[in-house]
């Protein structure tokens, strides 16, 4: 059974850091590239950042760019986004992503590539 499990998210205040992560099991992941979404009350879903399987490429919403950073483990199964000078519009629940298996150094925006999503964990920032 393919699992994709986020954990880390909370409530922090506005400037702060913030590290979540997705385990993730039942799945060969050393060969998919990995993404984050978030979805904020009343809006789509959308694209935060993505990583290759090899860890070489990563790809981010310009909203976040310079502040979120993803990384992954391949022996271990986990992949973590680090948010740091978190705003109050940052404030979402986040979800990870797996694509199907790519080629080496791809990096997906579009949560129509992703097979399997996680349940999300709640990330809000207050002001």
């Amino acid at each position: 059974q393919v699992q994709l499990v986020e954990s880390g998210g909370g409530v922090v205040q506005a400037g702060a850091s913030l590290t979540i992560t997705c385990a993730i099991s039942g799945l060969a992941f050393a060969n998919r590239a990995m993404g984050w979404f978030r979805q904020a009350p009343g809006k789509e879903r959308e694209f935060v950042a993505s990583i290759s399987w090899d860890s070489h490429k990563t790809y981010y919403v310009d909203s976040v760019r310079g502040r979120f950073t993803v990384s992954r483990n391949n022996a271990m199964n986990w992949v973590r986004l680090q948010m740091s000078s978190l705003k109050p519009e940052d404030t979402a629940v986040y979800y990870c992503a797996a694509t199907a298996p790519t080629s080496i150094g791809v990096v997906r925006a579009g949560s129509n590539w992703y097979e399997y999503w996680g349940q999300g964990t709640q990330v809000t920032v207050s002001s």
